[in-house]
């Protein structure tokens, strides 16, 4: 998933002053082109959208899932059905901010910008100079699902208006509750069944499994070549810590490792004592062989080789999803099931639930656009759940088709469709999630999927190990907003803390500096790179946001 990340602003700032002329006069002018639209073909929310055929050019990331853009199937149907044909111009997903960076420091602007998930402090930097459009008048003349989405999720509208008031992108809202709840841990229960052990429920628990997977050699062979627990650093959900540090303190990677404090001001998780603690535990973990070294220099495909090649060699596994670290098309991955929030010490169980639950930053109109009313129409068309459901799965009868009668959903009610390709096949029929879309909770929860399918085992592993123990919402640091002082205030601070804390949490773990020795050291160095600073900043954005 696309999260709210913050840039370098170096090269943001330097792209803002290149654009010419003053903020404040280039904010004027594409306001007056957003108040003053060409006629529209028809009513809002009817099609088609434009009266002749026109050309909208789109700068979008592209899926490695879509074959032809040109030649795609919901290419030519969206194309025919609103009037409006894309000219596309394509970045990478390793490219993506320098891709972006690039056109906007070169001010060489398409209409619409999607799927990059351009951050807050971007979107105020370039929609106060013009760059971006604000969106709220077309929002309010012309977003028919904008204005639903709006309705059904109040929050997103809050979190995705500048404190400025403006609303400068639109978002993917996907409420699938596997993705509300992605720090997961995997475990073989083969091997707890071969040596009669039950599922982990405390911090004693998981590591007395750990010592006898090493151990007691559960996969049979005779040999010393058990690795208890794996983790990767290819994302910060197959991190060791990803999943075990909540269990000392609340660990929210969706919110950057932000907390509210006792008095509900905004801090961070990794100078405290209950983090301290936590890295405790995953060094004497460590120390005991329990943890793989290379869980700290392992991507994903490295992970996958561990676990699938040869004899059955890996424990337990930190990762959001069985695709990070298996072949789902064999068996071997249905031998891992979920381990639910453990206990700690102090009686902390929790997993970290992204109340929010959206990609912002997911579509933009900048001033380029000759017709702002066209570009959010065609955009706001794309939430729609007939059109969504063709753009990212494929058209009825080919990405998906309605079910039977005596099919059930995810949640054992009459289900409403079943896919027929399955999610990262590559295909021409769908733009698969390429711009953004809305997938509410009920549309998932009304699929149709077999016992060992993905969708169906993320769903009951979810609701039966995570919903119960998820963060509440008041536990939850929103997507914040700054200017672009802040912004690049913040960036500088942040890179430095992060980089520290990221360098550190390792290095605590695996023992090369000794987390008793040396925290106060570490505490004490947080607070020489401006910490206090960095955190007020957040306080700041929030209030600005959240407390008017």
């Amino acid at each position: 998933m696309k999260k709210f990340a913050f840039i370098s602003i170096s090269m943001l700032l330097l792209a803002a002053g290149c654009s010419g002329g003053s903020g404040e006069e280039a904010g004027a002018d594409t306001r007056q082109a957003a108040e003053a639209p060409a006629e529209p073909s028809a009513a809002a929310g009817t099609f088609p959208i434009a009266k002749e055929k026109t050309t909208l050019k789109v700068l979008a990331v592209k899926s490695p899932y879509v074959q032809d853009y040109t030649t795609n199937e919901f290419t030519k149907w969206f194309e025919e059905k609103t009037n409006i044909k894309v000219e596309w111009q394509f970045a990478t997903p390793q490219e993506r901010q320098e891709k972006l960076n690039l056109v906007l420091a070169a001010n060489d602007l398409p209409d619409v910008i999607v799927g990059f998930g351009v951050s807050p402090a971007q979107q105020m930097v370039y929609g106060q100079q013009g760059i971006f459009l604000p969106l709220n008048k077309l929002i309010d003349q012309f977003g028919v699902e904008t204005k639903q989405i709006f309705e059904k999720y109040p929050e997103i509208k809050q979190a995705t208006t500048a404190p400025d008031g403006q609303i400068y992108s639109l978002s993917t809202i996907d409420r699938n509750p596997h993705t509300m709840l992605p720090q997961k841990m995997w475990i073989n229960t083969e091997w707890l069944k071969k040596l009669n052990l039950e599922m982990p429920k405390t911090t004693d628990d998981f590591e007395k499994v750990l010592k006898a997977f090493k151990e007691q050699d559960p996969n049979g062979n005779g040999k010393a070549d058990e690795i208890p627990m794996i983790g990767g650093v290819q994302d910060k959900l197959t991190g060791v810590d990803s999943f075990l540090l909540n269990s000392f303190i609340l660990n929210d990677y969706n919110a950057n490792q932000l907390i509210f404090g006792d008095k509900g001001e905004i801090d961070v998780n990794f100078n405290k004592p209950a983090y301290k603690q936590g890295l405790q535990y995953l060094n004497k973990l460590y120390a005991q062989g329990l943890i793989a070294p290379e869980s700290f220099t392992m991507n994903n495909d490295q992970m996958k080789a561990l676990v699938e090649n040869g004899d059955e060699r890996v424990g337990v596994i930190s990762s959001s999803t069985p695709q990070a670290f298996s072949n789902i098309a064999g068996t071997r991955w249905l031998h891992y099931k979920t381990v639910p929030p453990l206990q700690g010490p102090d009686g902390l169980r929790q997993s970290p639930y992204r109340y929010y639950g959206f990609n912002g930053g997911g579509l933009l109109i900048t001033k380029a656009a000759k017709n702002p009313e066209l570009a959010f129409r065609w955009a706001d068309a794309l939430f729609n759940q007939e059109i969504g459901m063709a753009a990212n799965i494929g058209p009825e009868g080919v990405g998906w088709r309605k079910t039977a009668n005596n099919e059930t959903g995810l949640n054992g009610k009459p289900a409403a469709w079943i896919r027929l390709i399955a999610f990262g096949t590559q295909q021409n029929n769908s733009w698969m999630q390429t711009t953004p879309y809305h997938f509410s909770r009920e549309m998932f929860e009304g699929l149709a999927a077999g016992p060992n399918e993905i969708p169906r085992v993320l769903y009951e592993e979810t609701q039966k190990n995570y919903e119960p123990y998820k963060s509440k919402q008041e536990q939850t640091v929103p997507p914040i907003f700054f200017d672009d002082l802040q912004s690049s205030e913040l960036s500088d601070l942040e890179k430095t803390i992060k980089d520290y804390v990221k360098e550190m949490t390792t290095r605590f773990i695996i023992g090369d500096v000794s987390v008793d020795k040396e925290w106060d050291t570490y505490v004490k160095t947080l607070d020489s790179m401006n910490l206090a600073r960095y955190i007020q900043i957040y306080n700041e954005g929030y209030k600005a946001q959240y407390k008017k």
